[in-house]
């Protein structure tokens, strides 16, 4: 690995590279930081693909892509003289600083658990009305679900006990049976969103991330669907013209894979 100095020696490479694309390159010109942020959005779940698939080559360039945008919004913020990168990097260093005392300064602590409850305690000292303020409103629902639920726990609200969630999980389930049954809609729609939520909470009492566990389902899905996609073609046969039953031969198939 290379030295501490050929990092920095790096990084101001990737510094002067963007200096030059701003001046220079007609389409990093026009790029604002509205422009930039859904390419950012992307890069970050390519680079989730790539720890999914432990790729660890591939993690490397998507995290060149993504430090590739860091830059570029420091790049443009300093064109208006709001912050430069040199902003950026001091301000994450000040806030780790802060609020991490148990390592620069007199605080101890026994646990992770101790330092999350910190974290949340320096935030709201920080003029943070609520714990959940820092939780980004464009977060995927399954994502921010989770999140909620860490900050809350951060506070000690939460669950004792793994079977009290399951316990809830099962009223909840029991809650949408009923409007099912009543035919509501509406009432079906938030009461599905509440299994789903005591669900996410349940899985992290067993330490499952949720996130995680649904895309391995997906791709074991994918999977196994492509395979009869596969199975299919070498009959000569479309998919739509196959009765379910045989669906389902090559579906059993491809599980035992």
């Amino acid at each position: 690995m290379d030295t501490k100095q050929k990092q920095l020696q790096a990084f101001e490479r990737l510094l002067n590279i963007m200096d030059d694309l701003r001046k220079k390159c007609p389409w990093d010109k026009k790029q604002t930081m509205q422009t930039l942020r859904h390419l950012t959005i992307e890069e970050t779940y390519e680079l989730g693909d790539a720890i999914l698939d432990n790729d660890l080559n591939e993690v490397k360039n998507e995290l060149g892509d993504l430090l590739l945008h860091i830059v570029f919004y420091a790049k443009i913020g300093s064109e208006t003289n709001d912050f430069d990168m040199a902003d950026v990097c001091n301000d994450i260093c000040e806030k780790l600083i802060h609020r991490h005392p148990h390592i620069y300064g007199d605080v101890v602590v026994k646990d992770e658990e101790e330092v999350k409850q910190n974290w949340e305690k320096l935030k709201l000292k920080e003029g943070k009305k609520s714990v959940l303020e820092g939780v980004p409103r464009s977060l995927p629902a399954l994502v921010k679900a989770s999140r909620i639920q860490d900050k809350v726990k951060g506070v000690g609200f939460d669950w004792e006990e793994p079977h009290q969630v399951w316990d809830k999980v099962q009223e909840e389930l029991q809650e949408l049976q009923d409007e099912v049954v009543a035919g509501n809609q509406d009432k079906m729609e938030s009461e599905f969103g509440d299994v789903l939520f005591s669900m996410i909470n349940y899985a992290r009492f067993l330490n499952i991330n949720p996130e995680d566990a649904l895309e391995r389902t997906n791709k074991k899905f994918i999977k196994r669907f492509q395979y009869l996609e596969s199975k299919a073609d070498q009959l000569g046969k479309p998919l739509m013209d196959m009765t379910l039953a045989e669906m389902d031969v090559f579906w059993n198939e491809a599980k035992k894979l």
